[in-house]
């Protein structure tokens, strides 16, 4: 029965939620790299989350390195990044059960793997054009694309910040407006005058 470290799990994601107001993407990825861990734990006969030793966290990113390489896994293993997210909430949950008085492996002594880097690729001022002028704007469907892409463009909006904007909020005179990002963070970003035309 491994309903200890379910039930540790359902609350911790519930704290991430109420007193961190993790957005509800992270909350969905939280549960789904801890739901993994929590299967191959209870797998290794482990009831208590306060039997997790270091060699066992060894063994469960050994695990994690070799999902996908079977036959039946479309033979792609998970990516060094996606590895290191399982191990970046498996610390998180740690952190939060030693805050509750857990007797548990301390976070810190699970180092992260460096990530393989990742080169940025840029577009070239024409490839941008060409992207720009995709949208057919005597169309009202190709004019709201072609307003979506140039303010994607000039101010460097995620799309989730696109997505949930209110067209009450965006000053054209001013070509500016405020926007709450990640974790809640507010700023201000400015629009091009293509933008804005």
């Amino acid at each position: 029965n491994n309903s200890q470290i379910e039930g540790l799990v359902a609350d911790f994601l519930e704290y991430m939620q109420v007193e961190r107001g993790a957005s509800p993407l992270t909350l969905r990825d939280y549960r789904h790299y801890l739901s993994r861990f929590v299967a191959w734990f209870s797998g290794q006969g482990r009831k208590r989350i306060e039997e997790l030793t270091l060699e066992q966290v060894r063994k469960y990113r050994a695990y994690l390195a070799s999902i996908g390489l079977g036959p039946d896994d479309k033979g792609r293993p998970l990516k060094r990044i996606t590895q290191n997210y399982h191990t970046i909430a498996l610390r998180a949950f740690l952190k939060w059960l030693i805050k509750n008085d857990y007797k548990v492996l301390a976070p810190d002594k699970i180092e992260l793997p460096k990530a393989e880097s990742r080169s940025l690729k840029f577009l070239e001022p024409e490839q941008l054009e060409r992207l720009l002028s995709q949208p057919i704007v005597s169309t009202p469907v190709g004019l709201r694309d072609k307003a979506i892409l140039e303010m994607l463009f000039s101010t460097g909006l995620r799309v989730s910040e696109l997505v949930k904007l209110n067209r009450d909020t965006v000053n054209l005179d001013k070509r500016e407006f405020g926007v709450i990002g990640k974790g809640g963070k507010a700023r201000v970003v400015f629009l091009s005058d293509r933008a804005v035309e």
